[in-house]
Parts: structure tokens; C-alpha cells; sequence
């Protein structure tokens, strides 16, 4: 019990430190009127990925620590940390959710089958994000920024945020179907919950 709990907590870490360079150093940054920014990069993808393999709470976790750390030490981005933990948590859990509790993926052997639901679990992760991202982005700002940056912003984040989402879909899907034969052999995935163990919160 104990070495899974260390196995978590370092798989966690291994996801927090890949969101947080892929969304730091692979990002497109797009610089916007007022000193406002916004990027297109492949952070969503690590915490869809995460949740895919772990578990939509540790995933989520994963992504989440790493691309709120990125906000963090970049001063455009700095006052969005707690928006971006919040949201990108959401987007692993619901990923979680729908491939773990539904789709039952880490029980599946038919690689249509799981390849389905990788898919609809991903696309239902990111499609909270290109809903959520810019609707609590424009009240953020509409709080902090004032309404006319709240409404110059939001069209391009709105198409950004789609852009990041297609890319993250595809991306992380296709890596999961990569990985998931050597993660199974190497017993990488975590059990699923019909083995009597919760991994899909």
C-alpha cells in the first residue's frame, strides 16, 4: 500500500513536470491588446493523457500543478493560476470520468473499444475546457481587467482554446493507443475498479 501511494504521488510529479514543459517551452504565444496574452500549446494533453492512464483525480492533479507553475513564473500569465488549477483539474476529472467509471477503458481488450473511449473520454474533458476557458476567462477579467479587455480578449481565446483542444485530442489519444500495450506489459496502468480498487475518481 505504501509503494502505491509513492507510486502515485511520483507519477503525479511525472506529469506535473511534463505539462508544465510542454506548456511552458512548446507553447505559440499570441500577445493581445492591453499586454494580454493567449497560446496555443499541448498542456491539455498531458492532463487528458494523465487521466487516461491514471485515473481523471491524479491526471487532473498531473496537468494541473504543471501548467499552474507555468502560470506562475510568467508574468502575463501569473494572475490566471488559480483559474488554470481549477479548469484544468475539471478537464481530468470529467477525462476520468467517461474512460474510467463509463467506459470501464483499463478492463477493455478490443483496441476499437478502447481506442472509442479514449476518444470520447478526451473529447469530453476538453469540450468542458473550450466552454468553460473562455466564459470564466471573460469574468475573471471582467472582475480584474474591467469589460472592455474582458470583451477584446474573448474571441481569440475562444479560438484558441478550439485550436488547443483539436490538438490535444488528437495528441493525446494517439499516444495513449502508443503506450498502452508497453504500459500494460510493464503494469503501468493502474488496476481498474473491478479488482476492488478506485482508481477513477
Amino acid at each position: 500500500m505504501r509503494n502505491e501511494h509513492v507510486t502515485r504521488i511520483v507519477t503525479i510529479g511525472l506529469f506535473a513536470a511534463l505539462s508544465y514543459v510542454v506548456f511552458t517551452f512548446l507553447q505559440i504565444k499570441i500577445a493581445l491588446p492591453g499586454g494580454d496574452a493567449t497560446s496555443i500549446h499541448l498542456g491539455n494533453a498531458v492532463c487528458v493523457l494523465g487521466a487516461l492512464i491514471m485515473s481523471g483525480l491524479y491526471g487532473g492533479l498531473g496537468g494541473a500543478i504543471g501548467m499552474t507553475i507555468g502560470d506562475l513564473l510568467d508574468p502575463v500569465y501569473i494572475i490566471y493560476a488559480p483559474k488554470t488549477f481549477i479548469l484544468k483539474l475539471c478537464i481530468g476529472l470529467i477525462t476520468g470520468l467517461v474512460a474510467h467509471r463509463i467506459g470501464k477503458i483499463n478492463t477493455l481488450t478490443d483496441s476499437k473499444k478502447i481506442f472509442k473511449w479514449a476518444l470520447i473520454a478526451s473529447i469530453s474533458g476538453l469540450l468542458f475546457n473550450v466552454i468553460f476557458d473562455p466564459l470564466v476567462g471573460y469574468f475573471y477579467k471582467l472582475v480584474i481587467l474591467g469589460k472592455p479587455a474582458a470583451e477584446l480578449t474573448l474571441a481569440w481565446n475562444i479560438t484558441a482554446t478550439s485550436i488547443n483542444a483539436v490538438i490535444s485530442t488528437v495528441a493525446a489519444v494517439a499516444v495513449y493507443m502508443a503506450l498502452r500495450p508497453a504500459l500494460l506489459r510493464s503494469q503501468c496502468l493502474y488496476a481498474p475498479a473491478a479488482k476492488g480498487t478506485s482508481y477513477d475518481k
